[in-house]
């Protein structure tokens, strides 16, 4: 009740303010109701004030102390001290590496670890540089005569092709190329092995005889003696074709994807690689223009081998051979009657032979012990018999 008398004596005085009379006030009541106005208006605005300090303080407390960045790191505190000194743009080298250079070799690091496994796999490996291969060795000697011949009339012509020669001890066929490693190499020793059958099969029990005649060149820059044309050439591709499709059923890569041709190469100007700083690139055909006709004789196929390109030749000059198929042990005429007999002869004349000196022998050194003869005098006397006889 008395809220209600304050509030209409607060109106009344309002309307007095305003200028309108108010009955049965006296002028003392109005200056009061006056003074009593301002009163009020001062308490109400410190109240309002009082009140949004409040809401202000609510809304952000007051923190004691110096206000701290949730974001800042011992790192980062580090990193910006730096940047305040004198030195902070100049590189810091550890070892003869920058921290500049440490950086890019993180990002990049980031960046190759980012790669998916199926992008890693996607890279193609850089093929192995072949090692090893699979011949037929030349052994006919007028074959390799008359190479020795050809090769002896380039030298005269031009002795710098000396070291572009095939060594006449290497001469061989090649039938396949390919990369070994330690593994594969019993890999491909047992796949060799294992198709001998097979290559006799193809070979029908026959003797496979190359012929070689005239001279050819691949791009000239690598010269051979051709093989003649004739059924041969087809019994020797079907071998070729063999040894490949088993090597690869035993998971190793033959290098050589071009089409078989065989030949017999006797002069590769990559094994003289200071002719092409002597403006010496391509063969000229007239090194051998009169006997690139020439016909070279016959090669029978007597065994293939498998070879290393690395590893230190034989001594007869021919590559190292891991293993090899043999063809002419079937091919070899067995002796008859007559010879076995006639050895057995002579086997049996050599045996009494050695007896019989053997018993001669003994005799006299007996002999010499009973007459007081040294063992020593008793050996030369026997020696210049033997030299006598």
């Amino acid at each position: 009740m008395e809220c209600d008398g304050q509030q209409q004596d607060l109106q009344l005085g309002t309307a007095a303010s305003d200028g309108v009379p108010v009955i049965g006030r006296t002028p003392d009541e109005d200056r009061i109701f006056s003074h009593l106005k301002d009163d009020t208006r001062e308490l109400l605005d410190n109240e309002t004030e009082n009140a949004q300090k409040e809401k202000r303080n609510k809304k952000k407390p007051k923190t004691r102390g110096r206000k701290k960045n949730p974001q800042l790191t011992a790192a980062s505190c580090l990193d910006s001290l730096l940047a305040e000194q004198s030195f902070a743009k100049t590189e810091i080298r550890k070892f003869g590496i920058s921290t500049a250079q440490k950086s890019l070799k993180k990002k990049r690091k980031r960046t190759l670890g980012a790669e998916s496994e199926d992008d890693a796999g996607k890279k193609k490996k850089k093929p192995q540089r072949p090692n090893y291969f699979v011949s037929i060795p030349i052994t006919n000697p007028k074959i390799v005569r008359g190479i020795e011949a050809i090769q002896a009339v380039i030298i005269q012509k031009d002795h710098r092709f000396s070291k572009a020669m095939i060594p006449a001890g290497t001469l061989h066929i090649t039938l396949l190329v390919t990369y070994l490693g330690n593994e594969e190499v019993n890999m491909a020793v047992c796949a060799m092995t294992e198709m001998k059958d097979t290559l006799l099969d193809i070979l029908q029990k026959k003797d496979l005889v190359l012929p070689f005649h005239g001279i050819g060149h691949f791009r000239s820059e690598v010269a051979f003696v051709q093989m003649a044309e004739g059924e041969h050439v087809t019994t020797l591709t079907k071998i070729a074709e063999t040894l490949k499709k088993r090597f690869e059923e035993k998971g190793i890569l033959v290098t050589d994807s071009k089409a078989f041709k065989p030949h017999l190469t006797f002069m590769k100007l990559s094994r003289a690689p200071k002719l092409r700083s002597q403006g010496i690139k391509k063969l000229d055909p007239k090194l051998y223009e009169n006997i690139e006709h020439h016909k070279f004789g016959e090669e029978t196929v007597a065994r293939l081998d498998l070879c290393s390109m690395q590893k230190k030749k034989q001594p007869n000059g021919y590559y190292h051979c891991e293993t090899s198929i043999d063809f002419g042990e079937k091919h070899v005429a067995e002796p008859d009657d007559a010879e076995l007999v006639s050895l057995s002869k002579r086997l049996v004349e050599n045996a009494v032979l050695k007896a019989v000196q053997q018993y001669l022998e003994e005799t006299q050194l007996n002999k010499n012990r009973h007459a007081g003869v040294s063992p020593s005098k008793t050996e030369e006397n026997l020696n210049d018999a033997e030299h006598r006889k």
